[in-house]
């Protein structure tokens, strides 16, 4: 009689185990579907960066090259993707920031060079480090209230799915003091790729509302392909004033499939602007790189984690700590690779929305990070407006989120109204915690209920008041 044969083993493999794929109730399937549609959704910024970046000559009459940036953008988000997944075992990939590389290009190579600028970014990245480190970014975080903590959730999803309508040309800027902002071109959506947008977008959302697994991914490659061929019969080309043409990225097949990254811009950093504009006008500049890094971080963390369902009641999340060290890491290999502060991005939500619960998926957006250096041709296939579906989808989940906040006390209601508005309004999420954090602080204060207001959030929120007012202090400061 043979004795009878063992049963097979389900314990989960060493790669699950690590990333705790099955503890989450993922799979690893799952994961590698969630890594690529983060991948899909933030691939744009290899593209976008360099634009923001190169497009502006510095103090000096400098200008980063297009191309350089390109390469250590998509090196650096590889690498702090990577890092990130590995040691935080979190669903967040990063990349550059946008609120940082616009105000760098905009109102700081105005007064030092580019290395110079990158040199401050090195040193808000230290501090950012250095906080989170020593536990007090932890602190600050855990005096957050929870309706607070929650708002900025919502605020999140509000702010993606406006990023979602902008990208997809279905959210236009009116060139007019009122309204600001008016529906696609004259009040309709008459171009192609804008059309394509909104079918992809209710593409996603029937799929998702008929549970089909990968529905973001499938929607996604469909409204690719559908963009491929629509742009291969009527040759729409880059959209311009007269034509309605493509966004930022045209889809088309590229001739040449591989490219060798060049990375000359690694390492390009100065500390000479204390000495070109004294030392308080950095201080003040670094100030600014410190808050919007700090709390844009903070906020887009707090929200992706409730996303995926990773938040404990108090809003906090698995390895919070070392989350906060990785994302200061991020700020400094920005600055050495010139290629701005790399932050953890809320497009990450769409790989949530897709599925992905762990580090695992962030690995998986790493490496295909990586692999833009040198297939950096493919990355420009994804029309952004086709991309930008997944982000009001995700926008939309991340809005039920809400329904946790009691609304009935006032002085509840109003800090998270605020907190909510601001953000997609100002086009940051900095604002939207700040705007909440004096707010809230102010009403508790004025209504006799100081002893529910932390020490903490008293500072921060004053630190709030000077982030506010920094033009005119920059201008006292000379």
């Amino acid at each position: 009689m043979h004795p009878a044969a063992p049963a097979p083993s389900t314990a989960p493999n060493a790669i699950d185990r690590f990333f705790e794929v099955t503890k989450r109730g993922s799979t690893i399937l799952g994961e590698v579907r969630g890594g690529l549609v983060t991948f899909v959704a933030m691939a744009y910024i290899v593209v976008l960066n360099p634009i923001i970046l190169s497009g502006t000559a510095d103090v000096a009459g400098d200008s980063l090259g297009f191309s350089q940036v390109a390469a250590t953008t998509a090196l650096t988000a590889g690498v702090m993707t990577i890092l990130f997944g590995i040691v935080t075992r979190l669903p967040f990939a990063f990349a550059a920031g946008l609120g940082i590389n616009s105000f760098l290009a905009v109102n700081v190579v105005g007064e030092v060079t580019w290395p110079e600028a990158m040199g401050l970014v090195m040193l808000n990245g230290v501090l950012i480090v250095v906080l989170a480190a020593t536990g007090l970014r932890r602190l600050i975080f855990d005096a957050v209230p929870l309706a607070l903590k929650t708002a900025i959730t919502v605020g999140i999803g509000l702010f993606i799915a406006f990023i979602g309508f902008v990208d997809g040309g279905f959210a236009t800027s009116t060139g007019l003091s009122s309204p600001p902002v008016g529906l696609g071109i004259s009040g309709s959506v008459a171009t192609v790729p804008t059309l394509l947008f909104v079918l992809t977008l209710l593409l996603i959302a029937a799929l998702m509302v008929l549970r089909v697994r990968g529905g973001i991914l499938i929607g996604l490659v469909i409204g690719t392909i559908v963009a491929v061929v629509v742009e291969a019969i009527w040759h729409l080309g880059a959209s311009t004033e007269e034509a309605g043409g493509w966004g930022l990225t045209v889809p088309t097949l590229p001739s040449q499939w591989l490219s060798i990254p060049d990375l000359s811009l690694v390492g390009q950093i100065s500390f000479g602007s204390f000495g070109r504009i004294g030392v308080l006008a950095s201080v003040m500049l670094v100030f600014t790189l410190l808050f919007t890094n700090f709390f844009d971080a903070m906020g887009t963390m707090t929200g992706l984690s409730r996303e995926a369902g990773l938040a404990d009641a108090d809003g906090t999340f698995p390895r919070l700590r070392s989350a906060l060290v990785v994302e200061g890491i991020g700020a400094v290999a920005g600055g050495l690779t010139s290629s701005s502060s790399n932050t953890v991005f809320v497009e990450s939500g769409a790989g949530i929305g897709e599925g992905a619960r762990t580090g695992l998926a962030t690995t998986v957006t790493g490496i295909l990070f990586l692999l833009a250096m040198f297939l950096s041709p493919l990355t420009t296939i994804v029309p952004t407006e086709i991309a930008a579906a997944a982000l009001v989808v995700v926008g939309a989940l991340m809005m039920a989120q809400i329904r946790h906040i009691d609304l009935t006390d006032l002085s509840t209601l109003i800090p998270v109204f605020l907190t909510i508005t601001v953000m997609p309004m100002t086009y940051s999420i900095a604002n939207g915690i700040g705007a909440g954090f004096v707010s809230w602080v102010v009403i508790r204060a004025v209504t006799g209920r100081v002893r529910q207001i932390s020490v903490l959030l008293w500072i921060v929120a004053a630190g709030f008041v000077v982030f506010f007012a920094r033009g005119p202090l920059e201008a006292l400061i000379g």
